[in-house]
């Protein structure tokens, strides 16, 4: 039985960094992976826009002529299309030279289309290999029939694909053990595995013990795992299990090298693999564009994502509609509260008062001398931001998400059940000892990407309370380098995309939106150094 290794680095890959391998990487990862003996080549996606040279979305198959040095006779080149995204009557009848098999991918329900599409462009002379999207989704009736359908039609090999990285191994043993037993044995069984649950390389392990000696499969892996995500099986794992198990002639030190050569660099810039946020995607068999969408636009805490994506339906889950997770993370968030005895209480404590606001930033530490100095001298409320300063004694400390409340009450326990703490309503609407619960919906502007600042979030409280001067100190402003940005170094990152330019510059519109809306009715002066501040 022969059991064949498939690398779609190139193809699944393309998620990460919208397929802009660039041509030297997109070379040196096929000649890598040739003179690692891998069996299959997937060298990128067949698409209907016009091709851009150096990315793996090509347009028709010479356009990947470029990044084949030489073409290997013992590996099989492919592409993979979505069913419903190419148009196959473009593509020119298979010359060898380039692509010599499409991968069809189609969703639960969407076989007769694929089928459909893989006739069409199997006239033209390539192989057809088929991956059914979510397989998880189907009953043993529907495996049944997908095997009925396949066994007419004799592609390649059809694969069961865990999108979700939801499947655990009795899952597998049940969707195995029905295909094994209805798909003609001509017909190779593939494996494409997401590591959402840490289980891609043990559901590889665990296919091949299945089938090692029954019949034809083929295992989907990626270099270092990279793809959308949690990532995928890893071909050095893969390739490493194989060659000790089965004595398979792997070249590992190929495969390494294509990692050190072109893979490390671009994880540099841009993060797959194993998170809680895709953990949960699995758990749930969600589509990873959901989590990604509520970490980039709301930094969401993980109890807090479980919530919501537990909120949708079935269907909901393994779509993605952001109008819909829009609504749930308001839904989420607009935990209503009556705060007008709280916000009272803090009119008649800070009236006719000045206001230190002290940021999380380097400069608080920095300026620690001048930053006292003010307080001795001025008397103002002193109000830390999100995070406890040793450094001082505050009168309040203002939160505005369940991270940093966790965090602070965490690592500074003596310190946080002392202080007399304003809390927004999004992390809980039931008052604690020295907590004053304030409606998060009334501090808060939507518009903006990051409109939950929290420095941002405190100005409006402290306006809606009727504060005239406010003092600024830790509003630095966001480096390239997040060790350098907070006082605390291990304070937790709340903007997991690490785009600082991006960031600043909305938090600099955002100031300045406010700040102008408040002329004549508050004044706002900074202590410490700020890239916010308009000189």
């Amino acid at each position: 039985m022969k059991i064949s290794l498939l690398d779609c680095t190139l193809r699944d890959g393309a998620y990460i960094n919208n397929g802009e391998f660039g041509k030297p990487a997109m070379r040196g990862i096929i000649s890598k992976l040739q003179d690692a003996h891998v069996d299959i080549i997937e060298c990128g996606w067949l698409k209907d826009p016009e091709y851009k040279e150096g990315t793996t979305y090509y347009h028709v198959p010479s356009d990947a002529l470029p990044y084949i040095n030489k073409k290997d006779e013992k590996v099989m080149y492919c592409a993979m299309i979505d069913w419903n995204r190419y148009d196959a009557s473009v593509l020119p009848e298979c010359d060898g030279k380039t692509i010599d098999a499409v991968r069809i991918v189609f969703p639960h329900g969407k076989h007769n289309e694929a089928i459909s599409i893989g006739s069409e462009i199997r006239k033209k002379g390539y192989k057809i290999l088929f991956q059914a999207a979510n397989t998880l989704a189907y009953s043993d009736e529907d495996l049944i029939g997908l095997s009925g359908l396949m066994n007419e039609f004799k592609p390649v090999a059809l694969s069961v694909v865990d999108t979700f990285g939801a499947m655990y191994p009795s899952d597998l043993e049940r969707i195995v053990s029905v295909l094994d037993s209805h798909l003609d044995t001509d017909i190779e069984l593939g494996l494409h595995a997401h590591n959402n649950q840490q289980l891609a390389f043990a559901l590889c392990i665990h296919f091949v013990e299945l089938l090692k000696d029954r019949r034809n499969i083929i295992v989907d892996s990626t270099l270092s795992g990279m793809g959308r995500g949690a990532g995928n099986a890893t071909t050095e794992l893969v390739a490493g299990y194989l060659n000790k198990i089965l004595n398979r002639g792997y070249d590992l030190n190929a495969v390494m090298d294509a990692i050190d050569m072109y893979i490390k660099s671009i994880h540099e810039r841009f993060a797959w693999g194993y998170s809680t946020e895709y953990f949960i995607s699995g758990l749930y068999q969600c589509h990873v564009n959901n989590i990604s969408y509520l970490n980039y636009n709301h930094r969401i805490n993980s109890r807090d994502l479980r919530s919501i994506i537990e909120s949708l339906s079935v269907e909901e889950r393994r779509k993605y509609d952001y109008d819909v997770l829009e609504q749930k993370y308001i839904e989420n968030q607009s935990r209503y509260v009556d705060d007008s005895a709280a916000v009272e209480k803090l009119r008649l404590l800070m009236t006719d008062r000045k206001v230190l606001l002290i940021a999380p930033g380097r400069t608080s530490v920095d300026y620690h001398e001048k930053i006292s100095g003010f307080v001795s001298t001025d008397n103002p409320v002193v109000i830390e931001v999100n995070s406890i300063n040793k450094l001082y004694v505050p009168d309040y400390l203002f939160i505005s998400n369940s991270v940093r409340y966790d965090y602070a009450r965490n690592t500074y326990p003596k310190t946080f059940n002392k202080l007399e703490k304003i809390i927004l309503s999004n992390i809980h609407t039931d008052s604690d000892i020295n907590e004053y619960i304030v409606n998060y919906n009334l501090v808060i502007q939507r518009g903006w990407d990051h409109y939950d600042n929290a420095v941002i979030l405190a100005l409006r409280l402290l306006n809606r309370i009727g504060v005239k001067d406010v003092y600024i100190a830790g509003f630095d402003g966001f480096k390239e380098d997040y060790d350098d940005s907070y006082a605390d170094k291990s304070l937790p990152n709340l903007n997991p995309e690490n785009k600082w330019v991006e960031l600043n510059n909305e938090i600099k519109a955002m100031f300045k939106e406010l700040s102008d809306s408040l002329e004549g009715r508050m004044n706002i002066s900074f202590l410490t150094p700020s890239i916010y501040e308009e000189k």
